[in-house]
């Protein structure tokens, strides 16, 4: 029997709920032959607001955890995503064309990418923190903090590129928001949905999908956003632009890595670019 074809319209992901945006518009995505696979939201300035609002409201519990705990949760994440793996596979296959091996490699690197993250989660202070040599009779201790809200712009393409940037700015006790791929954002929702059944607090990661162009100025200016990653940015023009903007209150900003090698061995500098370093001094008592 002939079934009635089901249209789905992709939402937003804010503060572990999935609102349409604001402006009640959307957009076509399309498969890799030019079919029309599914509606997503087209997020407004508003819909980036209200996405900074619930990070910041997310920030306190979350930073508030033990890097344990943090590391736990994201454990999480990966466990939830290993089970619905073949939905993730059938998602990048439809939408970017790529083989049914390259989906699994894909899918297997960004599981794998999260338990390695959450590794981390509790060794990253010993790490980058130390204890300094001082003339005097006094501790001198230096202990990385997050820094805060996190706008993300993520790189087009395959789930492990989204997950690469989002889950070392978490692990460290960061909250984001992601501006998903214009042209591929499904997974990016589809993993929202993977984050809110999962023991992440609602308002850690928040996904808006969308174009760069409207929304990353907007957090870029934003007066409650601390750092902004301009990973995805593919536009020079814009990149120096949002860099600019950020300066306003001194975000820590990363720039645009369009040539990245997502299946290469990651690093620590993208758990160390939005941490802050606390020292503290305290006499010894004689």
């Amino acid at each position: 029997m002939s079934r009635i074809d089901v249209r789905k319209t992709y939402k937003l992901y804010i503060g572990g709920q999935f609102p349409r945006s604001e402006s009640g518009r959307s957009y076509v995505v399309n498969d890799a032959k030019g079919t029309l696979l599914a509606n997503a939201s087209l997020a407004s300035r508003k819909d980036a607001r209200d996405a900074v609002v619930a990070a910041r409201a997310a920030f306190g519990g979350w930073s508030g955890r033990t890097a344990y705990n943090r590391a736990q949760v994201v454990y999480r994440v990966a466990e939830v995503l290993e089970g619905r793996r073949e939905q993730f596979e059938a998602e990048m296959r439809a939408s970017e064309g790529i083989s049914a091996a390259r989906a699994r490699t894909y899918v297997d690197a960004a599981i794998d990418r999260l338990v390695w993250y959450a590794g981390w989660a509790d060794k990253i202070t010993q790490v980058v923190g130390n204890a300094n040599p001082v003339a005097g009779p006094y501790f001198n201790l230096s202990t990385p903090e997050p820094s805060g809200v996190i706008a993300v712009v993520a790189p087009a393409g395959p789930l492990l590129g989204l997950v690469s940037v989002v889950a070392p700015a978490i692990v460290t006790g960061n909250t984001v928001v992601v501006i998903a791929s214009e042209q591929h954002p499904l997974t990016s929702i589809t993993l929202g949905e993977v984050m809110a059944t999962s023991d992440l607090p609602g308002g850690v990661v928040n996904v808006l999908t969308g174009t760069q162009a409207e929304i990353a100025p907007w957090l870029a200016s934003h007066m409650d956003v601390n750092g902004i990653d301009l990973t995805g940015i593919t536009d020079e023009a814009l990149a120096t632009e949002l860099e600019a903007a950020a300066a306003d209150n001194l975000k820590r900003v990363r720039r645009p890595a369009p040539d990245t090698d997502w299946l290469a061995e990651p690093g620590l500098d993208r758990m160390t670019q939005f941490l802050e370093t606390k020292t503290v001094w305290h006499p010894i008592g004689v």
